[in-house]
């Protein structure tokens, strides 16, 4: 150890006293290099140049001491010291002056405690050296490390138990289970206290343990779940690499073997039996069966099926998904008389199955089911099924229209007698022979009112009234030629008097209520009052429902007969000035251009005209009467009313005409115009005294019509003159 500038050199001196309680111990320390714990040469011992074994500042003491004297440490020393006991040595820090005590003149320093290295593995101390006279420092302070040695005073541990693994049955050998790990206290860089192996105590003979890491393992492989689903294995862990004299520990595991789908379904019998009574509704439960599995979990699940084609026709069979058993139900009706016993085969199979195990067998199991249907008094049955009948309309009262039958299904020849439900037949329309079945009509059947009737028929067991069955019957009503054909809806026709031969009055459409295969044929003739009749004539266009009134002929003769005035009895009143001549939707321009023909009639002579509506008034007269077409203020409109009043009271009395109640009335602008009226159509003749000088007061815009007007007016007054 190298000294420090004030020359003060401190030396460390182990005491090989303590060899015989060291042994190896301090044989290994003495050919430690100083301070960095390198080892010595030892050709350097051999040839008795001994070094220093300590560094100056590192100590060593061995744990768990148990002897009665304290425990040497080692020794500090200065090279300054003469032995005359001048230098007083002490020591603070770490356990100074409890744990460990130092001898003021020698440097010794001893432990007075039992140490425990997995506790605290080493205490940093202090030295000093002083002047004994004066107490001060001969050196500066210094620090060092007194280290506890480890021996093997600790026992491997299992600190993460308890251990529980799984591995799946029928694993090869080797198959990994899990892996434990065990912990040593002791110091692992010094020697092999703290090197841990392992190995098995109990279970040996199903699993092994690798020495080093600990991992378990399958050591055969047939581990059958089914006869053994876990096992206890206990595996110790020893330090000192598993040398005599190491410490060791303990600890169980728990193997548990999972399931493998190694094992089919068996069913514990092999033919189950079960009865159900005939009327069982489709979807009855009959029964339940299961197959019973060694596995577990879902490679217990199962389908089931049936196998026969009797079988599958007649029941059905489902998994419980909780229980899962075979759930056994009807599928088809069954029937006692038909059949009284069902041999049914059940399979049952695994739903999830193991490919790997697939060599072991079939993973599925059969067995039978026998069902027996058990006799029940039913009611009849109506045979054969049919539900129509069919009777002409005009069949006399008591006439058979059908027979119904009905057979009691359990007892043959039993006598069944029949009613009709009078709820679906209230008006008793038909009877049924209560011993045969017949079905006779009890009143006058008309198509026309009811083409057809749905009525119950009631089939019941002479002696027990109780069982009943209903069958829906439909009677449909066939149809005969029992009515007239009649006019489709009321007709009124109408001719205007100017009509010319061969004119379309009326098309007639005729029904006939009876429904023949074929359609209806109709034929047209006049009536034979009307044949007389030599204004019209009749068209029959056959197999067409058409009937067609033509005028055949009409002679106009004017101011011959009051009808001739009748032309003009359907007026329609218009409100609106209208727009000219070329407005022909507003109005009718023909009712106006016949006033002017009545206008230029003049020759009358007034006279009767002979005719069914007696004398008549001349229309010249009359029209001379109307208020001529020329703008006045004082227009009075009584004329029109009192000419309209006429005519009607004429058509009312009247009765070989229609009513005539709707008018057309031609009314003048009016008087309220602040512009005079231009349309010609206020002259009765061609020429106009009229004066159109007023026009040109009207402005520029009117200015090309005034010239217009005023210039026809000059051509009309130079072609006068």
């Amino acid at each position: 150890m190298a000294t420090g500038p004030q020359g003060f050199l401190w030396t460390m001196l182990l005491l090989f006293c303590a060899i015989q309680e060291l042994g190896a111990w301090a044989m290994h320390t003495s050919v430690e290099g100083p301070g960095l714990g390198q080892p010595v040469d030892p050709a350097l011992l051999a040839s008795g140049r001994v070094k220093r074994g300590w560094v100056w500042n590192q100590f060593f003491v061995v744990e768990e001491y148990t002897g009665t004297e304290p425990l040497y440490v080692g020794k500090i020393h200065s090279d300054s010291d003469e032995g005359d006991g001048s230098i007083k040595y002490t020591i603070s820090g770490e356990g100074a002056g409890t744990i460990f005590l130092i001898d003021e003149i020698t440097g010794d320093i001893h432990a007075t405690e039992r140490l425990d290295r997995e506790q605290k593995t080493f205490y940093t101390l202090r030295a000093q050296a002083r002047d004994r006279q004066t107490d001060q420092l001969l050196e500066p302070e210094s620090e060092f490390i007194i280290k506890v040695q480890d021996i093997n005073d600790s026992e491997p541990r299992f600190l993460e138990g308890p251990y529980i693994g799984s591995v799946a049955e029928l694993s090869p050998i080797g198959t990994s289970v899990m892996q434990v790990m065990a912990s040593d206290a002791d110091d692992p860089t010094y020697g092999s206290s703290a090197r841990v192996v392992y190995s098995v105590l109990e279970g040996e003979q199903h699993f092994t343990v690798d020495g080093k890491t600990g991992v378990i393992r399958t050591a055969v492989a047939d581990l059958d779940r089914e006869t053994q689903d876990r096992y206890e294995v206990v595996i110790r862990a020893t330090d000192m690499a598993g040398q005599l004299g190491g410490l060791s520990g303990s600890t169980t595991v728990t193997i548990v073997v999972t399931d493998v789908n190694d094992n089919p379904p068996r069913f514990p019998q092999k033919m189950y039996q079960f009865s159900i009574v005939e009327t069982a509704p489709v979807g009855t439960v009959i029964g339940r069966v299961k197959a019973e599995d060694s596995d577990i979990g879902e490679n217990t699940d199962m389908t089931y099926q049936v196998k026969d084609e009797e079988g599958v026709e007649m029941f059905k069979v489902t998994t419980d998904s909780n229980t899962q058993e075979a759930v056994i139900t009807v599928q088809k009706p069954l029937d006692y008389e038909s059949k009284k016993v069902h041999t049914v085969v059940l399979e049952a199979l695994n739903k999830f199955v193991d490919p790997r195990f697939v060599d072991l067998g079939t993973f599925r199991d059969q067995t039978i089911v026998r069902v027996s249907v058990l006799d029940v008094d039913e009611p009849p049955e109506f045979r054969p099924p049919s539900n129509l009948m069919e009777v002409q309309e005009d069949a006399h009262v008591g006439s058979v229209v059908g027979v119904v039958t009905a057979l009691d299904p359990d007892t043959a020849n039993r006598p069944i007698r029949y009613a009709i439900d009078r709820s679906t037949d209230a008006e008793m329309i038909f009877d049924i022979d209560a011993n045969t079945g017949a079905i006779v009509t009890g009143k006058v059947l008309d198509r026309e009112t009811a083409g057809w009737h749905n009525i119950t028929v009631l089939a019941m067991e002479a002696d027990n009234h109780s069982q009943v069955s209903r069958a829906l019957l439909r009677i449909r009503i066939l149809d005969v030629n029992d009515n007239p054909p009649e006019l489709a809806t009321p007709y009124e026709a109408a001719v205007c008097e100017d009509a010319k031969p061969g004119q379309l009055i009326q098309t007639i459409s005729v029904v006939d209520r009876d429904e023949p295969q074929s359609g209806h044929h109709f034929y047209f003739t006049l009536a034979p009052e009307a044949t007389n009749n030599h204004h019209f004539s009749l068209l029959d266009i056959k197999v067409l429902v058409l009937l067609i009134l033509t005028l055949k002929r009409h002679h106009k003769s004017h101011l011959t007969s009051e009808d001739d005035e009748d032309m003009r009895d359907n007026v329609i009143k218009y409100n609106d000035e209208g727009g000219g001549e070329q407005d022909t939707e507003a109005y009718d321009m023909s009712a106006l251009r016949s006033l002017y023909d009545f206008c230029e009639i003049k020759g009358g002579d007034g006279g009767e005209i002979p005719g069914e509506g007696g004398p008549s008034r001349n229309p010249a007269s009359e029209l001379h009467s109307l208020p001529q077409w020329v703008q006045s203020p004082d227009l009075d409109f009584s004329v029109f009313r009192d000419y309209i009043c006429r005519k009607v009271e004429q058509a009312d009395e009247d009765l070989s005409v229609p009513p005539y109640d709707s008018f057309q009335t031609y009314a003048f602008e009016g008087s309220d115009s602040s512009v005079p009226s231009l349309s010609s159509i206020n002259t009765w003749s061609s020429g106009s005294e009229q004066d159109f000088s007023y026009l040109g007061g009207w402005g520029p815009r009117f200015r090309q019509l005034a010239a217009l007007y005023a210039g026809r007016r000059g051509e009309e007054d130079a072609d006068a003159s």
